[in-house]
């Protein structure tokens, strides 16, 4: 009789991870899918808020304004990323800069991302129904605008634009109404200052991935822009220091003021530097370097109504 080899053990069924372990995961990548672990997006939303809201509150904002802004910038900021990311869940996989996001991956599913969208838009109406009924008005508008700009890079040539009228400056009206209940000429001042710093720190953040979007055709004002990039950011940022130098003056602001100022016009040309070979390192480096510039305008802000009120 032939001899049987012995049979072979069934190979261990895998075993489910814990309940625990897969509520973490998920808040995990959740967290991912919100920028929770990148701050960066958030402080450059959060400064021109800060700086509305000090002078028009004559350095002394409500408290609790203060803190609706505060977190509803910090909402609004992770709404914007997982509406952006569900728009863009066919396109960052191509792009090496994305390619890694929660979306993209497929690790999170396009309804759990509209659902998480659902529930942070649901915060933030909660947080500017606190507020008077004229400021909810302006959050409404906002909030349509900021829905609708992932889309315009399909087929907007400048979408970098379209983001600081709708994202990065529409909470400087907000401050204002929510302050003083009218929007007086300072207050568009600040933002025209507003919009043309995000627009010109999210040219250079494009510049970054200016050769995968071209490959895959979405379009950006690093494209638009070409080889007159670092010129046209330049300006933006000369527009930018000029609304500032106006709004001291329609405000009658002192040293201090203009001491933030003359320290953010410092760092624009540092991100001059970085920017100066178009590599994608240093136009990430100057990116990041933005949220300085607004900290140095909201010291100065800060400093004027301490020290010279």
């Amino acid at each position: 009789m032939a001899a049987t080899s012995p049979e072979l053990p069934l190979a261990p069924r895998p075993t489910e991870a814990p309940l625990g372990a897969r509520l973490v995961s998920r808040a995990t990548e959740y967290a991912r899918l919100m920028r929770l672990d990148r701050p960066i997006g958030t402080w450059l939303l959060l400064w021109p808020a800060l700086w509305a809201l000090w002078i028009a509150g004559a350095g002394r904002p409500d408290p609790k304004v203060l803190i609706v802004f505060v977190l509803g910038v910090f909402v609004m900021r992770a709404a914007g990323c997982v509406i952006n990311d569900f728009a863009d869940r066919n396109i960052d996989p191509h792009i090496r800069r994305t390619r890694d996001r929660p979306l993209a991956a497929r690790r999170v599913s396009p309804r759990e991302a509209l659902a998480l969208f659902a529930v942070l838009n649901l915060i933030a109406l909660f947080l500017v129904t606190r507020l008077d009924a004229f400021t909810v008005k302006l959050a409404f508008i906002g909030a349509g605008l900021t829905v609708s700009y992932p889309f315009f890079k399909r087929f907007f040539p400048m979408p970098q634009l379209y983001l600081g009228i709708s994202f990065g400056g529409f909470s400087v009206l907000m401050a204002f109404a929510a302050e003083t209940g009218a929007l007086p000429r300072v207050a568009w001042v600040l933002y025209i200052a507003a919009v043309m710093w995000a627009s010109l720190y999210d040219t250079v953040y494009a510049m970054v991935d200016r050769e995968d979007d071209l490959k895959i055709g979405v379009k950006s004002s690093a494209i638009l822009f070409a080889d007159m990039d670092k010129t046209l950011i330049g300006v933006m940022q000369l527009m930018m220091l000029g609304a500032l130098w106006l709004v001291g003056r329609n405000m009658e602001f002192g040293g201090w003021y203009y001491a933030g100022v003359v320290a953010a016009a410092v760092l624009f040309a540092w991100q001059q530097w970085l920017i100066r070979r178009r590599e994608p390192g240093g136009c990430l480096r100057a990116f990041l370097n933005n949220q300085y510039v607004g900290c140095a305008i909201f010291v100065g802000i800060l400093l004027q109504y301490v020290y010279a009120p």
